[in-house]
């Protein structure tokens, strides 16, 4: 079984990016049963979606684990649409600030993520971790990536599943931050992604 999951680099002049602490955390992941790979992407709207969509054309996963952070957000959201839409509130890492623009000119209006994320979000609360299915992944980049991999699953036709989960901001992120913006530890973050992978396997085997 394979499992490749991503994350972004800082942005928005942070210092750290929690998804990025999450590949780093899998990283060391030594399992009997799973492969894990993972692909760091730039928040650049030109790259991003390609890096994600090369690594899953020379890892051939089982499963993408697509990770970003959602400032302002105070759960774990387990993301059940990407939809054909950017509208960016602040510029990427190349200073790029995309206005009202399809992603993909032709492309069906949304896609639905392929993970079973009812599952996951109930897995994730039973361990007592804060979580919810959202319904808005955004109109930033990590809409855009995961708009972008699950367009290149469905028209190769590639027997993947694919979805994206959202990490609220760490603690260190926003301290001193007025007013006051919700935080999530980093160990608490890793026993969410734990449960995640937990509810997948089983989906396999």
């Amino acid at each position: 079984m394979k499992i490749l999951i991503s994350g972004f680099e800082p942005f928005d002049n942070s210092f750290v990016n929690p998804s990025q602490l999450l590949v780093e955390y899998i990283k060391k992941d030594k399992s009997e049963f799973i492969n894990f790979d993972t692909c760091l992407l730039p928040v650049d709207t030109s790259a991003a979606p390609k890096k994600l969509i090369d690594a899953i054309d020379k890892v051939q996963p089982n499963f993408v684990i697509s990770l970003g952070q959602a400032y302002g957000r105070a759960v774990v959201s387990v993301e059940k649409i990407a939809i054909n839409f950017l509208n960016f509130r602040i510029p990427d890492n190349s200073n790029i600030k995309i206005e009202d623009q399809l992603i993909i000119p032709d492309a069906p209006a949304a896609y639905f993520s392929s993970l079973p994320v009812r599952e996951i979000q109930g897995a994730v609360t039973a361990v007592g971790i804060p979580c919810e299915i959202s319904y808005s992944a955004g109109t930033y980049l990590c809409n855009q990536v995961f708009f972008c991999i699950m367009h290149h699953i469905t028209i190769n036709h590639l027997d993947i599943k694919a979805g994206f989960v959202h990490f609220p901001a760490l603690p260190e992120q926003v301290a001193g931050k007025h007013p006051c913006v919700p935080s999530m530890d980093i160990d608490v973050m890793q026993k969410a992604l734990d449960q995640i992978i937990r509810v997948i396997r089983p989906s396999f085997f």
